[in-house]
């Protein structure tokens, strides 16, 4: 075959890859703006006048509904750089003669690490009702409480293990090569393993919400964010960093002011 007729061949696997591009973009969009939204509605529910009671499963039902729509519009769109290296690398093998799996299967893997950790989230909020009273937007109302919050978070930014998180949380092609599996399988325990370095990276993070309101979408908003950013950006450890001490010196001058 002449060159002239390979150039259509190579321009349409262009048009391929640019096309999955978009739709796996607009894909996780439209999955941010929709879980806001369900977010805010279902806390509007949680917050009438006469809401579920706080024992009932109704209740905790929608809990989990209003944390977990939270948590795909907060996390998945940060980890869109993942999931098109995944879509990439799966074009290539394919390209090469390999079975590879669908981008979905390995998103649904990331999505089901978040699933896990919204229903634990419900758990320990159910757990502590009692005793940290939250405001009616779910922030903590005891200053003290907000303040070790902020501290607890802060510190965490600090640590080797955030650092071990972030570096293959934020680093697709360098997590793909140590850990590429092949198949149906693969590419959801791929989706898993990728999710677990993201959880690892920032779920104590996810404990500030309850600081500026867990229904706070100006809140939810600016912490997916910041998430994003560390993830994205070539400097994200030292943004952590001076994340990190931001937090402890806010949340140290808020026990002071609790204190005194």
């Amino acid at each position: 075959m002449s060159a002239a007729g390979q150039a259509p061949a190579g321009s349409l696997s262009e048009r391929v890859a640019v096309g999955e591009r978009w739709i796996v973009l607009v894909a996780l969009a439209l999955a941010a703006a929709g879980g806001l939204l369900a977010t805010l509605r279902v806390g509007d529910t949680l917050m009438l006048p006469s809401p579920p009671d706080a024992a009932s499963l109704a209740y905790a039902a929608l809990l989990f509904i209003m944390w977990w729509t939270m948590m795909m519009a907060m996390m998945l769109p940060s980890a869109a750089p993942a999931i098109l290296t995944y879509g990439a690398m799966s074009r290539r093998f394919a390209g090469q003669g390999a079975t590879v799996a669908p981008v979905a299967l390995f998103a649904s893997g990331y999505a089901a690490i978040w699933t896990v950790f919204s229903a634990a989230a419900v758990a320990l909020q159910l757990l502590t009702r009692t005793l940290i009273p939250l405001t009616g937007m779910m922030a903590v109302s005891s200053t003290i409480a907000g303040g070790a919050i902020l501290v607890a978070a802060g510190t965490y930014q600090l640590t080797p293990l955030k650092y071990a998180c972030l570096r293959n949380c934020q680093s697709p092609l360098m997590f793909f090569a140590h850990n590429w599996r092949p198949g149906n399988r693969g590419a959801w325990r791929m989706g898993l393993t990728h999710g677990l370095f993201c959880l690892g990276c920032c779920w104590v993070l996810m404990g500030l919400l309850f600081y500026g309101g867990v229904m706070e979408p100006a809140w939810i908003i600016g912490i997916a964010a910041y998430v994003a950013a560390e993830k994205i950006i070539p400097a994200g450890s030292r943004v952590s960093r001076l994340a990190g001490m931001a937090l402890i010196v806010w949340g140290t001058f808020e026990l002071y002011r609790a204190l005194n």
